[in-house]
């Protein structure tokens, strides 16, 4: 039994690694997030009611017009919160689905967020919350920003429970600034949207010398089977609502968002580790993961 588990495991991580053009080194995409959530991902994608292409018609999501069509009263809101200087990176680090993404200038302002509470989204952007409010298959929603020279690393989303839309706000409209998602580059465009599946390889860079806002979603991925859709939606409520993090004081913070505050801090003494030997790190990594999967197959 134990050997089958195993091996369904190593498969469903050889499923996600293979999909798609582009992919991790096989090193990285092993102990990457995407890995502990692939066989959750297997049947999300086996049940899924969507073509597996890294870019999808946004005229196949009619829930979505409503935003496409009032994409000036939205960007009036973002623009209102950059001026108040809304939208920032975590400033506690308690953003456990996008810590890393702060490093080169990244920042977000969550509008939704699964089941989490954000009440200061209600209190600064009230159009466009009720918008997002009025949309059931909208999950999740943010501003984002991405200064000139800002720079994502490519990577998977861990969850393949929803898709990914993105509504140009008040971008470049220059093709120095575009997201790649499985080879494939998509500049952003004021009032234009996309879908793309982020379970594929995807980064995204803006080497113009204008700054970029766009509406970052995450749409809920259609299903075959009511079943499997509710599925999907009860994973969503327990795993994605626990990394709510919060734009301000007085919105919620998720369990695992908390917990990864703390892991950051420890965190500290890893990266002190790894930049004084990355030999010793690389073998007391090995190391340790051996023997947690030791513990594993003997208990």
């Amino acid at each position: 039994m134990k050997w089958a588990v195993i091996g369904f495991y190593f498969l469903s991580i050889l499923h996600i690694h293979f999909r798609g053009k582009v992919r991790l080194p096989f090193g990285r995409q092993l102990f990457d997030h995407s890995s502990f959530m692939a066989p959750i991902n297997v049947f999300m994608h086996m049940f899924s009611r969507v073509p597996s292409t890294p870019y999808l018609p946004v005229s196949d999501f009619p829930d979505l017009q409503p935003l496409l069509l009032n994409w000036q009263v939205i960007r009036a809101e973002g623009e209102n919160l950059i001026a108040l200087k809304k939208i920032k990176a975590s400033e506690e680090n308690n953003d456990a689905g996008f810590n890393s993404f702060f490093k080169t200038g990244w920042k977000r302002f969550y509008l939704k967020w699964y089941d989490a509470s954000h009440p200061s989204a209600e209190r600064f952007c009230p159009q466009t919350y009720a918008m997002l409010k009025a949309i059931p298959s909208v999950k999740a929603a943010m501003f984002a920003e991405l200064p000139p020279g800002a720079k994502l690393n490519p990577h998977r989303d861990p969850f393949a429970g929803s898709l990914r839309f993105h509504l140009g706000l008040a971008t470049p409209n220059d093709d120095r600034c575009f997201i790649d998602v499985d080879g494939v580059r998509h500049s952003w465009r004021d009032g234009e949207g996309v879908i793309f599946d982020e379970t594929y390889i995807h980064w995204a860079i803006n080497g113009s010398d204008s700054d970029r806002i766009i509406l970052f979603c995450d749409v809920e991925r259609p299903m075959r089977f009511g079943w499997m859709a509710a599925i999907n939606r009860w994973l969503g409520r327990t795993m994605m609502t626990a990394a709510a993090s919060p734009n301000e004081t007085g919105d919620q913070t998720g369990l695992v968002s908390k917990l990864f505050r703390v892991s950051f801090v420890l965190g500290g003494y890893r990266r002190r580790y790894k930049a004084w030997n990355r030999t010793a790190y690389k073998v007391t990594k090995v190391a340790l993961i051996v023997g947690v999967a030791a513990l594993i197959y003997w208990a």
